[in-house]
């Protein structure tokens, strides 16, 4: 008899959008957890989907910028067991280095977008601030 014991683990992708001023892109959370918190823009994977183009549909849906699955980077997998306080969250984190003056507007889950200097960040939501230092990191 086993005594083995399963967790739901959900799969997310999240991307860190970076401008060639070196502004990173954070959407608003217009729920919980972490409601009215800036975040990446990101979300869950759906059935069939990869993570590479979850995330380039996410990156569309909550922040109107538009880019092919194929011009994210994967920055890497980010897996602490604590980092949704939902329950055992894994996402890939993706990054995308776009033009200063892109626009970008909130849509989906986000209630406001906006262009953050990476050097000058307000509290982010979750291990976002480890994913961004991560992307940072990969395109220096």
């Amino acid at each position: 008899m086993s005594t083995e014991t399963f967790e739901t683990i959900r799969y997310t992708a999240d991307v860190v959008v970076i401008t060639t001023d070196d502004r990173v892109l954070l959407v608003q959370r217009g729920w919980n957890p972490h409601a009215g918190q800036w975040a990446l823009p990101g979300g869950h994977v759906d059935p069939g989907e990869t993570s590479r183009a979850a995330a380039a549909r996410e990156l569309a849906e909550e922040t109107d910028v538009y880019a092919a699955p194929e011009e994210l980077t994967q920055v890497g997998t980010f897996d602490g067991p604590d980092r949704d306080p939902r329950g055992r969250y894994v996402t890939v984190a993706y990054q995308l280095t776009v033009i200063s003056t892109l626009p970008a507007y909130p849509g989906d889950d986000a209630v406001n977008v906006q262009w953050w200097p990476l050097s000058d960040l307000p509290p982010v939501a979750f291990d976002h601030a480890d994913i961004i230092a991560a992307a940072t990191a990969a395109t220096v």
